[in-house]
């Protein structure tokens, strides 16, 4: 799944007409290096959500033939957050983990290797350790994000890693990618149709030792400002 559904409000006036997903670097939208990106890696079926100019995400990218994707949209009238946008879209997502990327980030993380380390390390039933008590816990892991080093507009991170487990905190403070891998569980509490942020929904996995991480230091951009959509776009030119 791609996160399409953000107003955008920092970018104004950009994304007064054309929807933050659809922005260009490198000569296309950042969308489209997503979409490139994940049929490179095996994947087929891709749900895009969208609110703010959503119908325009639609006219561009089509049903992803192209590209050699099978697109379906998950249209919001109002713009859900992160968790209520995918509970939203469980529907169409089915009953397996799936990859869920920020449209509005730019990286080169090999999705693949994702979706292999999620399968590894998360979907194996163990016994966990919750506070000192063998078997405590969640039989399956819930989460599992890619961080990455703290960005200069964001210099506290948001999570640490301890021995693979995603923490709350931790000497080594990183940034939460926009890249993670769910189960559709995770989402069970959420009301389809209400918006809901994401990170309560983190912290309650951590809590039951339920969420695993790992580190990219590979090339990552969150394109968060008019600013640094033009750097990164100049970037990608002269490369």
């Amino acid at each position: 799944m791609i996160l399409g559904a953000g107003r955008g409000e920092r970018m104004r006036p950009l994304t007064d007409f054309t929807p933050k997903p659809l922005l260009k670097v490198g000569g296309k939208p950042l969308i489209v290096w997503h979409l490139e990106r994940l049929a490179k890696a095996g994947f087929k079926d891709i749900v895009i959500n969208h609110a703010h100019l959503g119908e325009q995400i639609e006219q561009a990218l089509g049903n992803g033939a192209q590209w050699g994707l099978h697109i379906q949209y998950s249209p919001e009238k109002v713009a859900l957050e992160t968790a209520g946008g995918i509970a939203n879209a469980l529907h169409l997502l089915g009953d397996e983990p799936f990859l869920v990327v920020n449209g509005d980030t730019f990286t080169e993380i090999d999705y693949k290797s994702t979706e292999i380390d999620f399968k590894r390390t998360v979907l194996q039933t163990t016994n966990i350790k919750t506070n000192g008590h063998e078997g405590a816990g969640h039989a399956l892991k819930l989460a599992h994000l890619v961080l990455v080093d703290n960005p200069q507009q964001h210099p506290n991170g948001d999570f640490a890693i301890d021995d693979g487990m995603l923490v709350n905190t931790g000497e080594q403070m990183l940034t939460f990618s926009g890249v993670g891998v769910y189960h559709p569980d995770l989402f069970k509490g959420i009301v389809k149709g209400q918006p809901a942020k994401l990170a309560p929904l983190l912290r309650k996995a951590i809590d039951i030792n339920a969420a695993t991480a790992q580190y990219y230091q590979g090339v990552w951009h969150d394109i968060g400002t008019p600013e640094r959509l033009k750097n990164l776009d100049e970037s990608l030119q002269k490369s």
